[in-house]
């Protein structure tokens, strides 16, 4: 058995990006004094969600990579000799930006990072303003604890960036998130959508043979703007294994500090029992690169 005690904080983000940052900080240090040696966070977590609204002075948000997060972050890791998943609003050059993962040795270096590839454009998720798609590929980050397929949001709606990140190694896929409800829709319909989130990344889980743990903010944010109701962050962070297993599965409205032990060697066992990588049919698959076939 190789056990991996994962921790994850889901969090309410506030205007105040200091003490949100300081809150995370806690958040991490408490984890690792409870024993994690792999610790994620949400999707752009020192900040609100901005892109709720397309303002260019919240381009003032980016920072480059290094920079004074990865400081923090860095020293965090070495600190307490944990590997970090963080996810930051990098600024490449002026007008250039990413929405970007960063991952953390227990050194404190930085193991690698992902930058989102896959942006979406909706009401209220106006991440095409902000972020340029990334241009590093779908490539796991090597760590002391494993090689991580790490992805952002969106990407979890794409079998493919999971299938790439396996097909290279990955160990598990980790999807640090920002995602809620829409308050015009029926509580039905929002339910639908939550529940479509989390079961497609299962199947993410099922079809490649590895565990998956998704991050999610939590809370309400406003829109600045006021056309909208704002977004209802809805929680729900997760930790399954490789046939979809749920392991643990957080509140849809309250703040959670977890952790979770997974066997990173029931990956290999699953694969023996379920072969798909073995069975896959390559040599067939290459219209899959088109849009759509006429």
């Amino acid at each position: 058995m190789k056990e991996l005690k994962i921790g994850f904080l889901q969090q309410h983000n506030t205007a105040d990006t200091v003490n949100n940052i300081e809150r995370l900080c806690d958040g991490i240090r408490d984890l690792a004094r409870r024993g994690a040696e792999l610790i994620v966070l949400q999707e752009l977590h020192n900040s609100l969600y901005f892109c709720q609204v397309e303002n260019v002075d919240n381009f003032n948000l980016a920072e480059p990579i290094p920079g004074p997060s990865t400081d923090i972050y860095g020293q965090l890791a070495k600190e307490l000799g944990v590997v970090l998943v963080t996810s930051l609003f990098e600024r490449r050059t002026a007008g250039l930006y990413h929405n970007t993962a960063v991952v953390f040795e227990k050194d404190g270096s930085i193991a690698g990072r992902y930058r989102k590839m896959h942006i979406p454009d909706d009401p209220a998720y106006y991440e095409k303003f902000y972020f340029t798609p990334g241009d590093l590929g779908f490539k796991p980050i090597d760590t002391s604890v494993g090689r991580l397929g790490v992805l952002v949001c969106w990407d979890q709606w794409y079998p493919e960036a999971a299938r790439l990140m396996a097909l290279q190694g990955a160990e598990i896929l980790i999807y640090p998130t920002a995602i809620g409800y829409e308050s015009s829709d029926t509580p039905e319909e929002q339910q639908r959508q939550r529940m479509a989130w989390q079961t497609v990344m299962r199947g993410h889980a099922v079809a490649n043979g590895l565990p998956v743990v998704a991050v999610n903010r939590v809370g309400h944010e406003p829109d600045p703007s006021q056309q909208t109701n704002g977004i209802q962050f809805w929680g729900t962070s997760f930790v399954c294994g490789p046939q979809g297993e749920l392991h643990y599965e957080a509140s849809t409205d309250e703040e959670e500090s977890i952790i979770v032990s997974i066997d990173l060697q029931r990956a290999e066992q699953v694969r023996r029992w379920w072969p798909f990588l073995r069975d896959r049919r390559i040599e067939n698959y290459g219209d899959i690169t088109r849009r759509f076939i006429d």
